[in-house]
């Protein structure tokens, strides 16, 4: 690693303050779509006429594959580039849930939750490799600490904004992501060219 290519951003400055918003904006709302559906399952049952094992993989499905390629996510980012594999990450995840919003049957429901599961593991190892290798040492801590804790806020917070959603609108609007990726669209160019590749 070459002096020009060493994190440099600081916790306090404005570029890593956004760099950290983007960071937490993804992989917060990877968190957040693992808990938000529970208390839309009695809604969602009702409308598609159908019973708990279809339910069940409505969940299952999005948080089995979230696991099984989070590895391969965080190594994809290590092989690709950590900023465009979460750039990838954030683009069909957005298209994935607005699939789920539009789906016409719980199958289509299921199928899109599980491509949801497999974008939303891109998002959160690659947010975490981004501030790693975004921040200087001396703020590394405190970059990773705030990540944590926020993304920790956003699945405690599902099933509020899920309940919110439900009563103020319907169950489709828990898979609406407009407002989150407009605001990443807008953050996306202030993420630290550094991040970007695996440093041997």
């Amino acid at each position: 690693m070459t002096a020009a290519d060493a994190p440099d951003l600081s916790y306090s400055s404005a570029p890593g303050r956004w760099v950290l918003a983007v960071s937490v904006l993804g992989s917060g709302i990877a968190a957040l779509d693992a808990t938000v559906v529970n208390i839309a399952l009695p809604t969602i049952g009702r409308d598609f006429r159908t019973g708990v094992a279809p339910l069940q993989w409505v969940m299952n499905g999005y948080t089995l594959t979230l696991a099984a390629f989070l590895l391969i996510g965080g190594s994809l980012g290590d092989r690709l580039g950590r900023r465009k594999v979460y750039l990838i990450g954030t683009v069909w995840f957005a298209l994935a849930s607005a699939a789920c919003g539009f789906a016409p049957d719980v199958v289509f429901l299921i199928i899109t939750r599980v491509l949801q599961g497999a974008e939303a593991a891109l998002l959160t190892p690659g947010s975490l490799a981004i501030l790693e290798a975004s921040f200087r040492p001396a703020d590394r801590a405190r970059a990773i600490g705030a990540w944590s804790g926020l993304g920790g806020i956003a699945v405690a917070a599902g099933p509020l904004v899920g309940g919110y959603l439900i009563s103020a609108a319907s169950w489709q609007w828990i898979f609406c992501r407009g407002d989150g990726d407009r605001a990443e669209r807008t953050a996306r160019p202030r993420i630290a060219r550094p991040s970007c590749r695996r440093q041997d």
